[in-house]
């Protein structure tokens, strides 16, 4: 794996533990990330969306403007998938910290 992959990996990575402590930061991040297919992912629309409205849940004003300008390029059934993935997402979290 070139040096380039391998700090792509760790910032998906850090980011997602970030983001499981409750970072809207982080959340927003990855949303860009999944956005723009940066960081060695690909361009996931329905990813960028559930990170958006994570970052949006955790008070950041910014994730609510990208989740709008994410949801124009996305059908009703993306966009109900990537909600349901950022519920799920929630679940899982409390899971954690509980």
């Amino acid at each position: 794996m070139g040096s380039s992959l391998k700090s792509a990996v760790f910032l998906i990575e850090s980011r997602m533990r970030d983001a499981a402590r409750g970072s809207g930061d982080a959340c927003f991040d990855l949303g860009v990330c999944y956005q723009t297919g940066t960081s060695g992912v690909h361009v996931d629309l329905i990813e960028a969306h559930k990170w958006f409205n994570l970052a949006a849940v955790a008070g950041l004003h910014a994730g609510q403007a990208a989740r709008s300008e994410v949801a124009e390029d996305m059908t009703a059934r993306e966009i109900a998938s990537a909600q349901r993935a950022a519920r799920d997402w929630l679940g899982v979290t409390k899971r954690m910290t509980a």
